[in-house]
């Protein structure tokens, strides 16, 4: 994405983030299938879907879903939980340590609020997730969020903005912010 973190739909890159879309659904598609205890063809897909080996100690249990994968940055001992998904083309980093429970979404890539600007581009920021961190079931993690060392994101939480280091955030966001 560009440095104001737009993309306009149609472009040359989003053709070619389309492109790998289709190639990581597919991989996905066939790595959610795979007997559980078929280590090596977990491990080969998942080389394919991130463009290197997982990291030392890092455990996913599929299903798993993620849009691009090239983008998606996994450090050593992290345990992903079933039916998680990253859409990761802006760029996610988990630290070493984190945990992330069933149902969580990371979200990189939105459209603009404004109606005229909706359908004509693609907006976003990366997600950063410091060391041990502890992300509860069913969690929404929106763009451009850090969240800091040692925090704990309550199952069900949608986080919006950034989470400071040992804290622990909870419950919905949803309000009313502006209307037009």
């Amino acid at each position: 994405m560009t440095d104001d973190r737009l993309m306009r739909i149609r472009s040359a890159e989003f053709q070619a983030m389309a492109r790998r879309v289709r190639q990581v659904t597919q991989l996905t598609s066939r790595l959610n299938v795979l007997p559980f205890e078929d280590d090596a063809g977990k491990a080969e897909l998942f080389e394919e879907i991130l463009g290197r080996p997982l990291p030392a100690g890092v455990t996913i249990y599929p299903p798993f879903y993620t849009d691009h994968g090239l983008n998606l940055d996994i450090a050593e001992r992290v345990f992903i939980n079933q039916n998680c998904t990253f859409l990761d083309y802006a760029g996610i980093r988990l630290g070493e340590r984190v945990m992330v429970a069933p149902r969580v979404t990371f979200i990189t890539l939105g459209h603009p609020v404004d109606p005229e600007e909706r359908r004509g581009w693609l907006s976003g920021g990366p997600i950063d997730v410091a060391e041990n961190v502890w992300i509860g079931a069913g969690a929404t993690i929106l763009p451009g969020v850090s969240i800091g060392r040692d925090a704990v994101v309550a199952a069900g939480a949608v986080v919006a903005d950034d989470v400071p280091p040992a804290t622990l955030v909870t419950g919905p966001k949803a309000t009313v912010n502006r209307q037009w």
